[in-house]
């Protein structure tokens, strides 16, 4: 079965504006809302960068039926896994009912320095990664836990509030090493755009739900979207690793000069009103084995999206 969502874009608005976006999710008749867990926008032009954690129990509070996912997460530097293990229980705990997906990555400079903390290669990261899941599964136990790792120490610790079901811990994985290493931690994996390292993670063992995440901007045309995705979200355009190393949105800002509109025009951003780009990129990533899409729509009009999801994009999959 695929589950069509939306995604709760923390780097673009307000808190309470997020609230509100999933209980219209909600409504359009979106399976589920997913949102990412920053301490910056990639932009300035993003304009907000609330505290997931806090805007989850707004959302827990607004919505009924709607599961709900962090994608994704890096518990490794910022927060201590002892503090995310609490935080991503307690939200389990709230959305009583409903399938919770806690989605952990080994995270961007961008928001993981901010505390003064060396940002350590990918691979050192990973190791971090894989000692932090271990630690919030020990908490997640309900027993009391002493640790003392390689990179965390915790001393008795125990969590009282649980939820009865334990959430999945679904992975981010953009390369053979990390999609075998999410293969055996993780419950699941989770990408932004059809990724080859999906059949990595599945040739290990990687068992679970399986998220993509497609970027759009649906718009009244096609130079209308790509103007706004070129304004808002430039980001998209950079390649390589400098998502994951530059430490400002300033730092995006100088590097995105080199994001044109044509790039944003030709690259993997769905622009325009088109309704059956939407079906055929969701199916695309259906073909390719996901089992959960979900789409960002970038900018202020988040009422398009849902029209054009309602009305022509989900009845397609129903």
């Amino acid at each position: 079965m695929t589950h069509i969502g939306y995604t709760l874009s923390s780097e673009e608005h307000e808190p309470n504006d997020l609230v509100d976006h999933a209980r219209r999710a909600e409504e359009t008749g979106f399976d589920f809302v997913s949102v990412s867990d920053h301490y910056h926008p990639w932009v300035s032009a993003q304009g907000h960068s609330p505290f997931v954690w806090g805007t989850l129990g707004g959302v827990a509070a607004a919505t009924e039926a709607v599961d709900v996912g962090v994608g994704v997460a890096a518990p490794i530097m910022r927060m201590h896994p002892a503090v995310y293990a609490q935080a991503a229980a307690t939200a389990a705990a709230m959305f009583d009912g409903r399938e919770f997906f806690f989605g952990v990555g080994t995270g961007e400079n961008l928001n993981e320095h901010v505390l003064g903390d060396h940002w350590p290669e990918h691979a050192v990261r990973l190791e971090m990664l894989e000692e932090a899941v271990a630690v919030i599964r020990k908490l997640w136990s309900g027993e009391e836990v002493s640790h003392h790792g390689e990179h965390y120490t915790v001393e008795n610790a125990r969590l009282f509030t649980l939820p009865e079901e334990e959430p999945p811990i679904c992975v981010s994985a953009y390369g053979d090493r990390t999609a075998r290493s999410a293969a055996e931690m993780g419950d699941g994996f989770w990408s932004v755009g059809p990724q080859e390292t999906l059949e990595t993670w599945a040739d290990h063992g990687g068992e679970g739900p399986r998220f993509c995440q497609l970027h759009a901007c649906v718009a009244e045309d096609d130079e209308t979207g790509v103007r706004t995705a070129h304004e808002q979200w430039p980001n998209s355009g950079l390649p390589g690793e400098l998502s994951s190393v530059l430490p400002t949105p300033a730092f995006f800002e100088q590097a995105t000069q080199m994001v044109s509109a044509d790039d944003i025009r030709e690259g993997s951003i769905m622009t325009g009103p088109d309704a059956q780009q939407h079906i055929d990129s969701i199916q695309t990533a259906i073909d390719a084995g996901y089992d959960h899409v979900y789409v960002h729509q970038i900018g202020d009009d988040q009422e398009a999206v849902f029209d054009l999801y309602r009305e022509e994009v989900l009845p397609s999959f129903s």
